[in-house]
């Protein structure tokens, strides 16, 4: 079976913005969905780190080492865009500001609950960052992610062993094979992105599935 790529992903997600959304784009594979933003939908990216009007990646050509964004790569700024000190940005997205935020995670529950910065290894540094901010503050919580772990365990679960970011503050998570919505029912698959039966979906899911031809 051939799973999308990160980039496939990305664009996959990209497709469901509304347009004039005011979105927060998170580190690691969330950043390439700025990438894939239609410019006639006039989507407002907003960076951790203070960006307000961030543009796609920049290219070795016009790469600025003082413009990155929250994962430290270099990125563009559109026309009208703004800087803002770290204050301003984390009231931006503590304050309810934001209609969207995209960001990677580890785990995902049937109720919405997010495990996506420790991997509870003794030893590691912590990297809460802005994602419980983030988690509360934000309209809705797309989450964009392998549906498996690299050894194979499932990322979609009943319950997360990993430490929390948030309860019950996921909307929808974009997988390499499915796009799963959270539901009052739990996790409901609105689309496969994959040639994968149901049976073999639900294989590779460490949580019961429903499906949308299953409603009614």
């Amino acid at each position: 079976m051939q799973r999308l790529t990160r980039n496939q992903m990305a664009a996959r997600l990209a497709r469901d913005i509304l347009p004039g959304s005011y979105v927060n784009i998170g580190i690691g594979m969330p950043e390439l969905v700025a990438n894939h933003l239609d410019p006639a939908d006039e989507i407002l990216l907003h960076s951790e780190n203070g960006i307000v009007g961030m543009g796609p990646a920049a290219n070795q050509a016009e790469e600025d080492l003082e413009l990155v964004n929250a994962g430290k790569h270099p990125v563009t700024l559109l026309t009208g865009g703004a800087f803002v000190e770290h204050v301003d940005s984390f009231a931006i997205m503590r304050g309810g500001h934001l209609d969207l935020c995209i960001m990677g995670g580890m785990q995902v529950t049937p109720m919405g609950d997010l495990a996506n910065w420790s991997l509870g290894r003794k030893g590691e540094p912590p990297a809460v960052g802005g994602a419980m901010d983030l988690s509360v503050g934000t309209k809705r919580v797309f989450i964009l992610m392998e549906h498996n772990a690299k050894d194979g365990t499932p990322k979609l679960v009943e319950k997360c062993t990993l430490p929390l970011t948030g309860l019950g503050v996921v909307h929808r998570v974009y997988t390499d094979l499915a796009v799963v919505e959270i539901t009052p029912q739990g996790f409901l698959v609105l689309d496969k992105l994959v040639d994968i039966s149901d049976e073999a979906l639900q294989a590779q899911t460490g949580a019961t599935l429903r499906f949308t031809h299953q409603q009614g």
